[in-house]
C-alpha cells in the first residue's frame, strides 16, 4: 500500500476512545422509550399522507385519467355525455379540466355500462352467484414488496370497479397505515375471529363431553367475548369508497402464541380453517368481489390461516440470489406444512370412513418486485426458468414514482400525477397496472372455471335424476 493511501476505517480503532463513545448499558426500559419515540415519529410520517384533520382522503381524478385509465371512452365523447346528462356527476374545476371523486367515477361507469357501446368493458366481469375470490400475498422473507403489492392490487381492483376487502394479518400494521385504519387493540383485528372459531369448536366438544358424562374443557372470558363478535364488527370502511379493511396492530401477534395453546387444548380443532370459516359463516364473501390478505413475513399460524383460506397465492420476491433461495425454501415449507396437515387429517378421516381432504389453490404466482432491468435481467431470467409457470410474466420495476409514493405512506394511485413528469407517472402506474392485469386474468379465469364446473355438475346431477 502506498504511504499516501489512507488505511481502511476499521484499522487502528482505539478501544479506550471507543468505550468513551458508548452510552451506559441498555436496560429493557430503554426499548420502551425507543418504541414511544418511534410511535410518535410513525404518526408524524403517516399524517403526511393525511388531511389536516388527521383523516386520509382519496384525491380526485382528472378527465384525462378517467378516460385513459378508468372508463374506456374518448374525452370529447365523455364531455358530450356529461353535457347531455346534467344529473350525472359533472366534476369540479373550470373549462375542460374537470376533477372527479371515485364515487363520481363509479356512478359514471354505471351510466356508460347501461348506455354506452356494447363492445366496451365499462364494469369488470363478475359471475352471478359466485363468492369473492381470496388472494393471499405471502413470503416469509421480509422486504420483498409484499405489503406494497397487496395494497396496490387492492387499489387497482377498486379503480377497476370491484368491491374489495383488505385483511391485514401482519402485526406491524403497514397495510393498515396505508389504508388509514384505526385499530386500537387486538379486538379490532382478526384475533376475535380466530378466538370465536375455537370457542365454537369448544362448545361442540363440551356438548359431546357432557353427553358422555365427562367434565367440560375450560371456557375463559376471552372466548366468551369472542362469541359476541362477527366479521362485520371488526371490518371498517376506508377513504376508498369500495375498499374496506380488517386491520392489524401490534397485539395481533398474540395470536401466534394463543392459537397453539388452543390447539393443545382441543386437538381436533382445525386451526388452519379459522379465518376461512369466519369469512364464510358471516357471508362476507357475498359482500365483496375480492378479498386481499397481507400476511406476516413468517410461516406462522396467521399466515397458515391466510393460505388455507386463499384461492390464489401470490409470492413477491426480488431478483436476488438470497430472495430466490428464500422463496424456494418458502415453497418447501408450504409443502411440508400443508402435506403434514393433509396426512394427519386424512388418516383420521379414513378411520372414520369420511372422504379425504386436500388443500388446493386456483393459481400460485411468484412476482418479481423492485426490478432493475439494467442490473437484474440475467438473474431474473434464471429465476423465471426455474419457477416456470409459477411466475408472472411481468416484473414490477422500481421507479421514482413508486419510491416517492412509499415515502408518503400512499399508494401510487393516490399520488397526484401533477407532482410528477407525465411520463414518470405513466411508467409508475404501468408497474402495477400490468401486475393487476395478470392477477385479474387469474381471477377471471378461476371464476370462469368455477361457473363451468358448477354447470357441469348440475347437468350431471340432472342426467342422474332422469336416468
Amino acid at each position: 500500500m502506498s504511504s499516501k493511501e489512507a488505511t481502511p476505517p476499521y484499522f487502528n480503532i482505539d478501544p479506550e476512545a471507543a468505550a468513551k463513545r458508548l452510552s451506559a448499558p441498555i436496560d429493557t426500559a430503554r426499548f420502551a422509550r425507543a418504541a414511544a419515540f418511534a410511535a410518535r415519529g410513525r404518526q408524524d410520517l403517516a399524517e403526511r399522507g393525511y388531511a389536516p384533520d388527521g383523516k386520509k382522503r382519496l384525491r380526485r381524478f382528472s378527465t384525462w385519467e378517467v378516460c385513459r385509465y378508468l372508463i374506456p371512452v374518448a374525452p370529447a365523447h365523455f364531455r358530450r355525455v356529461l353535457s347531455k346528462h346534467p344529473d350525472l356527476p359533472q366534476g369540479t374545476g373550470e373549462g375542460n379540466s374537470k376533477w372527479f371523486s371515485l364515487e363520481d367515477v363509479l356512478r359514471l361507469r354505471d351510466h356508460f355500462a347501461t348506455e354506452g357501446a356494447a363492445d366496451r368493458e365499462y364494469r369488470p366481469w363478475r359471475p352471478n352467484g359466485q363468492p369473492a375470490k381470496i388472494i393471499a400475498v405471502a413470503n416469509f422473507k421480509g422486504g420483498v414488496g409484499k405489503t406494497s403489492t397487496a395494497a396496490h392490487l387492492a387499489m387497482s381492483a377498486a379503480l377497476d370497479g370491484y368491491k374489495v376487502l383488505v385483511i391485514d394479518l401482519d402485526s406491524q400494521g403497514s397495510m393498515t397505515s396505508i389504508m388509514g385504519g384505526d385499530v386500537p387493540d387486538e379486538w379490532s383485528t382478526a384475533f376475535p375471529l380466530l378466538a370465536k372459531d375455537y370457542a365454537m369448536a369448544l362448545q361442540v366438544e363440551n356438548r359431546i363431553r357432557a353427553a358422555a358424562g365427562q367434565p367440560p374443557l375450560p371456557f375463559d372470558e376471552t372466548l366468551t367475548e369472542a362469541l359476541k363478535l362477527g366479521a362485520r364488527d371488526v371490518i371498517q370502511s376506508t377513504h376508498w369508497p369500495n375498499i374496506d379493511l380488517l386491520g392489524a396492530q401490534l397485539n395481533l401477534y398474540w395470536a401466534e402464541f394463543q392459537v397453539p395453546v388452543w390447539r393443545m387444548g382441543l386437538r381436533g380443532w382445525p386451526l388452519w380453517d379459522a379465518l376461512g370459516n369466519a369469512l364464510n359463516s358471516d357471508r362476507i364473501l357475498d359482500d365483496y368481489d375480492l378479498v386481499i390478505i397481507d400476511t406476516p413475513p413468517a410461516l406462522g399460524y396467521l399466515t397458515i390461516n391466510a393460505l388455507a383460506a386463499a384461492d390464489i397465492l401470490l409470492v413477491p420476491l426480488g431478483a436476488t440470489f438470497l430472495e430466490f433461495d428464500s422463496t424456494g425454501r418458502f415453497f418447501d415449507m408450504l409443502y411440508s406444512t400443508f402435506a403434514s396437515v393433509e396426512d394427519g387429517e386424512n388418516a383420521a378421516r379414513r378411520r372414520d370412513g369420511l372422504p379425504e381432504m386436500r388443500f388446493e389453490w386456483d393459481a400460485v404466482r411468484a412476482i418479481i418486485t423492485r426490478f432493475d432491468a439494467a442490473q437484474q435481467t440475467d438473474l431474473a431470467n434464471v429465476i423465471q426458468a426455474y419457477f416456470g409457470d409459477f411466475m408472472t410474466t411481468y416484473r414490477q420495476e422500481l421507479t421514482a414514482m413508486v419510491g416517492q409514493a412509499g415515502e408518503q405512506v400512499n399508494g401510487i394511485y393516490e399520488a397526484d400525477y401533477r407532482d410528477f413528469n407525465r411520463d414518470t407517472y405513466v411508467r409508475g402506474r404501468e408497474t402495477f397496472d400490468r401486475t393487476w392485469a395478470e392477477v385479474k386474468e387469474l381471477v377471471l379465469g378461476s371464476w370462469w372455471r368455477d361457473v363451468q364446473m358448477e354447470h357441469g355438475n348440475a347437468v350431471k346431477a340432472e342426467a342422474e335424476d332422469n336416468g
